[in-house]
């Protein structure tokens, strides 16, 4: 796997035509630029790699298929990247670059909701158009901005259907939704709390109490100070969201101090690789999932979800977590917008995303005045005998919730 250091900035500005994704022809007359600043290096480097591989695969996918048809012309693709060492200073450094001396007018998202958050006004500035899959705060939606447009769900949507889970589970064992106690542990950055805000309004709609609202520390690093309360207080469902780190983390705490709790639910579990990497003590968990491989998308590019992920197993050597998969969708919309506009102009492209209206392996893709995504749902998995397994929403459920988690004295991985 591709890890970028920022000691080499110039070999940051690459296309790719590099290694066996290559698939560029020599006749090809023109180039589509596309730039990104994206984070290989510091505490997104994971998602970060996700992120570029996604990014990668749709663009040698789009060469080796004959290029895009733009009018009366024929277009490859490429991608300038930059290490933005997961900073928002560094990212905005580095959108400034990429279109004030490399002349790209186009740019796609940096993953995360700050990083995308700091880069959103330079790209309004210059008034060039940015894609992004990776940016989910609801904040982003706010602003006016006419240039930004966002593949994905919002982050208040990311963890709203284990709430509501907790509250079908209730009545069906005969008790009241309102009942329910909630734990909810949050890194305090822009995404996780726009999680958090999201399972506090669905919390409220169902009348149930937050028992416990903590904070993960900056560093990521220890959650036992929350999970003691965990043990005291004794909630039926308990929230985790901070990134990889955090996914991991919540894991591994569980497991060490031995924390019965009867559901938990975390973001991006499958980028922090919680079945490789704990096995069986990952069992039962609930993770929220922008795609799922089982779903019954699908396009001309890369045929079906299903078909998409091997072709990214195929080329990577590991499933395409969904952090890839809509990175992927994010290059494709480009495309389409380039193939509608009949131009590279790029206020004309601009105003083809904004009419964007189509269906990806990745889901419906629509977008709303403020630039967001209104057409796909979220789905929750749980981690069953070593596999994830969508149980939320119940439409695409492939499987039924175990519910609830045993005790720890009753089952031991």
């Amino acid at each position: 796997m591709f890890r970028m250091t920022k000691i080499l900035p110039t070999l940051c500005a690459f296309t790719l035509a590099w290694s066996a994704l290559a698939t560029t022809s020599v006749y090809a007359a023109e180039m589509i630029t596309l730039g990104a600043a994206v984070s290989f290096t510091g505490k997104y480097s994971t998602n970060g790699m996700h992120t570029k591989n996604g990014y990668d695969l749709a663009v040698a996918r789009i060469n080796e298929t004959g290029g895009i048809k733009v009018g009366d012309n024929t277009y490859e693709l490429k991608i300038i990247y930059y290490d933005d060492e997961s900073t928002p200073a560094r990212g905005t450094q580095l959108i400034e670059r990429l279109v004030n001396q490399d002349k790209v007018n186009f740019i796609l998202g940096p993953y995360s909701s700050g990083l995308t958050k700091a880069i959103a006004p330079v790209t309004e500035k210059y008034q060039v158009p940015m894609v992004e899959g990776n940016g989910a705060s609801r904040a982003l939606f706010t602003q006016g901005y006419r240039y930004l447009f966002a593949v994905l769900s919002t982050s208040e949507q990311y963890l709203q259907s284990a709430v509501d889970l907790a509250a079908e589970r209730a009545s069906a064992m005969g008790k009241e939704p309102s009942s329910v106690r909630i734990a909810g542990v949050f890194e305090n950055d822009p995404f996780s709390q726009d999680v958090r805000a999201g399972v506090l309004d669905d919390a409220k709609h169902h009348g149930m109490k937050m028992v416990i609202d903590d904070k993960l520390p900056p560093e990521i690093n220890d959650m036992s100070t929350s999970l003691t309360k965990v043990r005291a207080l004794k909630p039926d469902l308990l929230v985790v969201s901070g990134h990889a780190k955090g996914a991991a983390l919540a894991i591994r705490q569980v497991s060490e101090m031995k924390i019965d709790v009867p559901m938990l639910a975390l973001t991006h579990c499958d980028s922090a690789q919680v079945i490789d990497k704990f096995g069986k003590t990952a069992e039962y968990a609930l993770c929220a999932s922008q795609w799922d491989r089982t779903l019954s998308y699908k396009d001309e590019w890369f045929g079906t979800a299903e078909e998409y992920a091997q072709l990214f197993e195929a080329t990577y050597n590991y499933a395409p977590p969904y952090q890839a998969a809509e990175s992927t969708a994010t290059v494709l919309t480009f495309v389409d917008a380039f193939q509608r506009a009949g131009s590279i102009d790029k206020e004309k492209v601009r105003d083809a995303l904004a009419a964007t209206d189509r269906e990806t392996f990745y889901g419906h893709i629509d977008f709303d005045n403020s630039g967001k995504n209104i057409a796909k749902p979220m789905v929750l998995y749980q981690v069953q005998d070593g596999e994830y397994k969508v149980v939320a929403p119940t439409k695409w459920a492939s499987s039924e919730l175990r519910h609830p988690t045993p005790p720890w004295s009753q089952w031991q991985p």
